[in-house]
Formats: C-alpha cells, sequence, structure tokens
C-alpha cells in the first residue's frame, strides 16, 4: 500500500484498509523507535501551528526528528505574513517550497484543504477549527485496537463537548466505519451537531435512536444518554430493542468512554460560563463503580480541565497518557507513507480511498455562501470560491466542501430557459415543483430573492413556494 504524495484533510481521505495500513506500520515502528532515523532523512517537515498545541505539535515535530528529518515551524499567526493580509493560499505555496510535508492547525474549518489544495506537497491536518482532528483519530483507534483486538461490534461512548470538539467529529465517522455502535453523552446544550448526524447516517448507513427527558431514566444510574448510532453491521435486535432491552444492553458494557473538554475557545466568552459549566459531566470513580463500565476504557484526547477527575490516573483502565504516547508512532508511520518513504502491507489490495456516498458538486461560484461564519470560504472570500455538494434535492441541502456544515437556499433557477433575456430569468422556490425539472448540470441556486435579483433575476410565479 503506498500513499505516497497524498494529504490527509479528513478521515475520509483514508479507506479503512489504508488506515490498517497506518496500523500495521506503526506498530513495527514502535517496536524498534531508535532505528528509524534514515527513513526521512534530509526530508523537511513544516510545523505550522497557528492554534495552542502541545501533544499534536510535539508528538509531530518528535516522529519527523526520529524518522531523520528536519522541522522548520511557526507557531504565531502574528509573527507571520498572514498577519499582513496574506491569503491562506499563497502562505501554501510559499511554504510547499520550503518543505516537503506540511502539518498545519488553523482556526478556520477548512483551512486544511486550502493548504493541500495549494501546497504541491503533503499536507496534514492537525486540527481545524472544530472541524475534523484526522490525526488524534487515528491514534484513537490505534489504542482502541491495541487494548480490545478490534473495534468492529464495540459500543464507545462519546462524551461531554460533542458539538465543537473536532475530536469527537473525526472519531464518530470512524467509528461508524469500523463498525461500532456510538453512545452520545453530551453536556447541555453541546449535543452532536445535526449535520455530523446526517452525514453519519447517509454516507456511513445505521441508524440513531434519540433520547428525550422521559427515557433517560430507562438508561440507568448515573449514565444518561442523548442518543445513540447503531452501525449496519451491529445485530438487528439491537437497532430495534425496546428501551429494556436497552438497559440490559449496557448492563453488558461499554468498551470505551471519550471525554472530552468544554472547548471555551471556540465559544462566546459569555456562554461559557453559567450552567453549562456547573452541568459538565464530570467522569470520576463514581461513575466507573456502575457495572457499565466495569471493563471500560478511559480515553481523553487531553488537555483535561474539569471534567476528569485525576484520581482516575492510576487506575488500569485510564489510557490517556498511553494515547499520547502513541501519538509518534502513529505520526511517524503517517509522515512516512505520505512521504513514499515507506509502504505498508494491509494483505488486500484496496482501491476505493474514499468511504461514503458520491454526491454532485455545485461550484458556480456564486448565489449562495457557507452560512458557518468560521469556515474558510467565508473569511478568505476574495479568493475561495463557495463550493458545495448537493446532499438533497428534498429540502434542497448542500454541504460546504471545506467545513462540512450545511446550508439550505430558498431559491433556484435553472440556466437552460433563461437564454440571457430578462423576461425568462426567473427564480423559483426551492421547494416547488421546479425543483424536480431543473437538471443538475443547469441548476443555480441562491440563498436569498435579494441575491437572485443582483444577477438580474425576476421572481417567478412560484418563488414562494
Amino acid at each position: 500500500m503506498s500513499l505516497a504524495g497524498r494529504s490527509l484533510v479528513t478521515m475520509d481521505d483514508l479507506s479503512n484498509d489504508e488506515v490498517e495500513g497506518v496500523f500495521s506500520l506503526a506498530d513495527g515502528m514502535a517496536d524498534s523507535l531508535g532505528e528509524q532515523s534514515s527513513v526521512c532523512q534530509g526530508k523537511i517537515m513544516a510545523s505550522l501551528f497557528f492554534e495552542p498545541s502541545t501533544r499534536t505539535r510535539m508528538s509531530f515535530e518528535a516522529a519527523m526528528l526520529r524518522l531523520g528529518g528536519r522541522v522548520i515551524t511557526a507557531v504565531d499567526i502574528g509573527a507571520t505574513s498572514l498577519a499582513k493580509g496574506e491569503s491562506i493560499a499563497d502562505m501554501a505555496r510559499v511554504v510547499g517550497s520550503y518543505a516537503d510535508i506540511i502539518v498545519i492547525r488553523h482556526p478556520w474549518e477548512g483551512s486544511a484543504k486550502v493548504v493541500a489544495d495549494y501546497a504541491g506537497v503533503p499536507v496534514i491536518n492537525a486540527g481545524d477549527g472544530g472541524h475534523e482532528h484526522p490525526t488524534q483519530t487515528l491514534l484513537d483507534l490505534y489504542t482502541i485496537k491495541k487494548e480490545r483486538k478490534t473495534i468492529k461490534g464495540l459500543k464507545v461512548a462519546l462524551w461531554g463537548d460533542l458539538k465543537y470538539g473536532r475530536t469527537v467529529h473525526s472519531l464518530a465517522y470512524a467509528l461508524a466505519r469500523f463498525g461500532a455502535t456510538i453512545l452520545f453523552r453530551p453536556a447541555p446544550g453541546l449535543g452532536i451537531p445535526d449535520h455530523v448526524v446526517r452525514k453519519l447516517t447517509a454516507e456511513y448507513g445505521g441508524e440513531l435512536r434519540r433520547y428525550g427527558t422521559a427515557d433517560q431514566s430507562e438508561t440507568g444510574g448515573l449514565f444518561s444518554l442523548d442518543a445513540i448510532y447503531v452501525t449496519p453491521s451491529t445485530p438487528h435486535q439491537l437497532a430495534m430493542m425496546a428501551d429494556v432491552s436497552l438497559q440490559v444492553e449496557l448492563e453488558k458494557g461499554v468498551d470505551a468512554i471519550y471525554v472530552t473538554r468544554l472547548q471555551r475557545e471556540r465559544r462566546d466568552a459569555a456562554k461559557v460560563e453559567g450552567d453549562t459549566r456547573r452541568e459538565y459531566p464530570v467522569v470520576d470513580k463514581r461513575l466507573l463503580r456502575e457495572r457499565t463500565f466495569k471493563e471500560t476504557l478511559v480515553m481523553h484526547p487531553l488537555p483535561r480541565v474539569d471534567e476528569l477527575a485525576y484520581e482516575l490516573d492510576a487506575d488500569p483502565r485510564s489510557m490517556y497518557f498511553k494515547q499520547a504516547a502513541r501519538g509518534v508512532p502513529v505520526r511517524m508511520a503517517l509522515i512516512s507513507l505520505l512521504l513514499g518513504s515507506k509502504k505498508a502491507d494491509t494483505g488486500r489490495d484496496d482501491r476505493s480511498r474514499k468511504p461514503g456516498t458520491s454526491h454532485p458538486a455545485y461550484n458556480r461560484g456564486f448565489g449562495v455562501r457557507c452560512q458557518n461564519r468560521n469556515c474558510v470560504s467565508v473569511n478568505e472570500e476574495k479568493y475561495i470560491k463557495p463550493e458545495f455538494k448537493i446532499i438533497s434535492l428534498k429540502p434542497l441541502t448542500l454541504r460546504c466542501i471545506y467545513c462540512e456544515h450545511e446550508t439550505f437556499p430558498k431559491y433556484v433557477a435553472s440556466a437552460e430557459w433563461h437564454e440571457g433575456t430578462l423576461k425568462s430569468k426567473r427564480y423559483h422556490s426551492s421547494d416547488s415543483h421546479w425543483m424536480k425539472k431543473i437538471r443538475p448540470e443547469n441548476l443555480i441556486i441562491f440563498d436569498s430573492e435579494s441575491e437572485a435579483q443582483s444577477r438580474g433575476f425576476l421572481p417567478g410565479k412560484y418563488a414562494e413556494g
């Protein structure tokens, strides 16, 4: 298996067999860290960390140094030309001419994709806003696989800030692909985003069952659930079970609990305090005394704040420091594969690179914008044209190719009908019957009437739906 010249921006950039190939190579490197110093000799890695980081940055740099390569770094936007107004694309072109591989962390969602599009060298996403953190997911999966020998069929609880925690989003997609059942336990107001849920169910199959306040007592004890995602590989009775059967299933044990902190840096300061902070769920000895967690792995991407008790550090079920340590061999394996310095044998000829469903693209570059204010396409709209995937026609749903947030445009027109004459340049409601009659290649989408009218379109008879 060769990953030479590829980039890792989201978990969808690797197939399941390619993930297994990374793990196989990481196993070999973990057993001989001191013998890898010639693997990437003469290669340079650019380490661009424009958000705070300890483990991710240092493990990447340690990985490159152990491989015999060298590192150049930038850790403060204010000390780079980005502070002067340079675009991320221009920065990518320049840094790509200095280094053989780029690792980037940036607060804007989709920024890693822009760097990968323009750098001309492999790029690794080390976290782009609240979007994804694929290498953290690799070492999380690696830890589960090492400790439980498999991922398929396991029950994994995602705990805490599921709205802004990018590690949770990447991990949820990966767990679904590998056949695990996911239990969602968010802090108040911090549930898994709808666009993440829709991607899980639409592209990885399976079923999501949500629980209301009245249902939570059925799950028992201290562990109240918001939702359960059941993969297609899970026995049918689990997907269809009644609440009492759910309790029986949970009593068999949760295999891993993945704890995340409150992502204060991604929220308005006024919203950080108050009820959310006071009611944030805590994992401690009291919780782990429940039968459900008797043999549960306790995981955390770190850093922790108040959500994970220090009293658990000596507990053999605690995995978070092992996770951090395993970041070095996993990232060594990934770097060497992307640079073409190593190949990995998965035992299978896996030609499919990206899992999930293929969706038609919408890239006219006008008419509709991403509604996520933290998306790179919004913050650098001077040179990045909005691009989307058409996820659904009823209702019309677009997914931004940069940040993966969804938008639901209200108006459509056809490039085939208007023929440049004002009389026939009409726009219509996206939920009208015209939506079915416009061929995808002729579809023009507007997120507002003012946008449609600025392009010279007049309201049609069915502009109001």
